[in-house]
């Protein structure tokens, strides 16, 4: 539930012009302005499940893309039940100047995104069904024009191979691989909520750039609570994060009970160095490893 310093579950994620949400707890189109960016982006909405504190901000945010003179359509995503409540959800907010697609997932799914991202889905273990993402924008390899001057290949075909495709020049096909560079290494972010830990979950998180997963309690003792109400504690969250080999960990969705997440820190922490608290309103900028290979500039 929202606290006065505390909003309740979303994400956005900006990419190439296009702006994703997961998730919008009540009040989200308030948080959202705290951010500065603006609403008319937004062209697709992840759910990771139906509870209210995940949904019940979505009038909100439609009527803030109606004023924004949105008229694209806008996309929303989300585990089998999306339709039925977008609809009531909707009874408040029924004329809208865009149209809008829902589209329901029953299991795991692979799926395009504007903006080049790729967008992974997979069950996971609630009380409701419900999903974890991922969102990938791949990178390109590197165009070699010296290799492509060798070849003989004019300057204004080099996009064209750059993009995947082959040509043939003066009888001889060049293809991609004779231009192009190795493959190199794009950015991932994870988000897992709300969920139990499952034998799924490492290998679809594996190697996130920033894995976003809910820490309901910090106290170990609270596991039997977790298991009941279908949650993670803090180290479990973390063992998920060493295990999957991800780069960081920040902690989200607690319970009102847990007024000081910072004080359970230490114990994430131990199990993986690279956790932290995933404080309100916090942004960041995920850019290309280096091509060398080493840590994610941010």
């Amino acid at each position: 539930m929202p606290l006065p310093e505390r909003w309740l579950s979303a994400l956005l994620v900006r990419c190439e012009g296009h702006t994703v949400l997961i998730d919008c707890g009540e009040g989200t189109q308030i948080s959202w302005r705290f951010t500065g960016w603006s609403f008319r982006d937004l062209d697709t909405i992840l759910l990771t499940h139906l509870h209210a504190d995940h949904v019940a901000g979505l009038p909100g945010i439609l009527f803030s893309l109606a004023f924004s003179e949105r008229e694209e359509l806008v996309r929303i995503i989300g585990p089998q039940g999306t339709r039925r409540v977008v609809a009531a959800l909707r009874t408040i907010v029924p004329v809208l100047p865009f149209p809008i697609d829902i589209l329901e997932l029953a299991g795991p799914a692979e799926l395009e995104l504007p903006g080049g991202l790729k967008l992974r889905a997979l069950p996971v273990n609630h009380r409701v069904p419900c999903l974890a993402y991922t969102l990938h924008r791949p990178r390109g390899r590197r165009f070699d024009p010296e290799r492509a001057r060798a070849l003989g290949v004019p300057i204004q075909y080099w996009r064209r191979l750059q993009h995947g495709e082959s040509l043939e020049i003066d009888g001889q096909v060049i293809t991609p691989d004779d231009v192009l560079g190795p493959p190199r290494r794009g950015i991932t972010i994870a988000f897992v909520t709300d969920t139990r830990p499952t034998a799924e979950l490492p290998s679809f998180v594996h190697g996130a750039d920033l894995l976003i997963c809910e820490g309901m309690y910090g106290d170990p003792q609270m596991l039997p609570r977790a298991v009941e109400r279908g949650h993670m504690l803090f180290h479990e969250a973390a063992e998920l994060a060493r295990t999957a080999q991800v780069e960081r960990l920040w902690l989200t969705h607690f319970s009102p009970a847990l007024t000081d997440p910072e004080s359970w820190l230490h114990i994430a922490r131990s199990i993986f160095p690279a956790s932290e608290i995933g404080p309100v309103h916090r942004t960041v900028t995920l850019r290309f490893p280096p091509e060398y290979g080493g840590p994610l500039a941010s």
